[in-house]
């Protein structure tokens, strides 16, 4: 497997022809999730919410498989139902049009099932037993520590 030091170096690596379908995959995630965290993973164009996993997408020699794993694949079932698939994967044949509007929707589904997820896993209770959600922006309990919000 190449190594690659970012999504440019990856896109470039291929022909002209798939550089423009692996680009608008790439603008397709992008609009669809702006506030991602792009990189490479496991050799591939990879995306990051809240640092949990959101889509990966890869170029094949007849399609560019696409991986929005577990749950945006079972979500999506009947409109992926015309694409092959694998565990966790789809692919979307190269010779034909890419489904960037079914692409988008999986993307926006992912990014809300991992804001809920963010948000559970940083649910915190405080030593007084109030439940409240741990951020930079929060990260003392809102209930034993109101004054330290308003404060300037």
């Amino acid at each position: 497997m190449k190594k690659y030091q970012d999504v440019n170096s990856y896109i470039a690596s291929y022909p002209k022809d798939v550089q423009v379908l692996l680009k608008r995959v790439r603008a397709t995630i992008r609009k669809a999730a702006p506030k991602t965290e792009e990189g490479i993973s496991y050799g591939m164009p990879a995306y990051k919410l809240g640092g949990i996993s959101l889509v990966y997408f890869a170029a094949f020699k007849n399609h560019i498989g696409f991986y929005a794993t577990p749950r945006g694949h079972a979500e999506f079932a009947k409109e992926l139902s015309k694409y092959k698939q694998g565990k966790g994967s789809v692919q979307f044949p190269i010779n034909k049009s890419l489904p960037l509007g079914l692409i988008s929707k999986i993307v926006k589904f992912k990014v809300k099932e991992n804001i809920k997820k963010a948000q559970i896993e940083k649910m915190t209770v405080c030593s007084r037993g109030h439940t409240f959600y741990k951020s930079s922006n929060y990260p003392k309990c809102p209930k034993c520590w109101p004054g330290y919000y308003t404060r300037k």
